[in-house]
């Protein structure tokens, strides 16, 4: 009940975990049987854009204007600042809800183009049902990997990896969802048992290699640190590490 609680407790997951419930009661009422088929590819497209936006938005080098920095450090940024923070774990509703009607718009206008009938019931298959479930499992994953809490097998084996990602070197294991090491392992960002062992800490590594210090980091903290709940402890210790 705890996890249940602190994930769908998050506006984003919850319009999510809403949209994919209308995709899939839509797609049981009017959908051809056969759309079904889809889902599995929205599983797999929404794996390789959980790595690619990781990787390539996410970890973008920091901007120099504190309005984009803060945003950066809003999306990804604070979550490896203070990776224990509950309202830091989830993707922000204005990164979800966009990412979902894009998707969604550009699945159903390609199918249209191609001149497919059931273009909507392809989108609908791909997007909202076997790419938000795929979402709902990422952010699921990613919750349990930084809660203290009794785990299955798969989820000490996630922990284990986006442990690797938070504290051994953050430019290495972007994936989060189960299966994902796939995708790194063929992009070259995994670390192998034994490279692990050889590899030091990386510096400065929760705040991504910035000097901890760093002014944009001090003014996002102040800025976040009400509507998180960070305290002057918290935001001073930090700025020290």
């Amino acid at each position: 009940m705890t996890r249940i609680k602190i994930m769908f407790g998050h506006a984003g997951v919850a319009l999510m975990a809403l949209a994919c419930a209308v995709g899939v009661v839509a797609m049981l009422l009017h959908a051809p049987v056969w759309c079904w088929a889809l889902v599995p590819l929205g599983v797999v497209a929404q794996m390789l854009n959980e790595y690619n936006l990781h990787r390539y938005v996410f970890h973008l080098h920091p901007p120099k204007r504190q309005w984009a920095f803060d945003l950066l450090y809003r999306a990804h940024y604070g979550h490896h600042d203070f990776p224990t923070n509950h309202g830091l774990f989830f993707v922000p509703v204005w990164v979800a809800l966009p990412m979902l009607v894009g998707n969604f718009l550009l699945v159903w206008g390609v199918m249209t183009l191609l001149g497919a009938e059931t273009a909507v019931w392809i989108a609908t298959a791909v997007v909202p049902v076997g790419g938000v479930l795929t979402f709902l499992s990422y952010e699921w994953f990613h919750m349990t990997a930084h809660l203290n809490l009794p785990k299955t097998a798969l989820e000490r084996h996630v922990t284990r990896l986006h442990n690797q990602h938070h504290f051994r070197d953050f430019n290495k294991w972007f994936h989060v969802s189960p299966g994902g090491q796939i995708i790194d392992r063929a992009m070259g960002t995994d670390i192998d048992t034994e490279a692990l062992k050889q590899q030091q800490r990386i510096a400065f590594i929760r705040t991504l290699g910035l000097q901890p210090d760093d002014p944009r980091l001090v003014a996002a903290r102040h800025r976040f640190a009400p509507k998180y709940e960070l305290s002057a402890a918290e935001i001073a210790r930090a700025a020290r590490s």
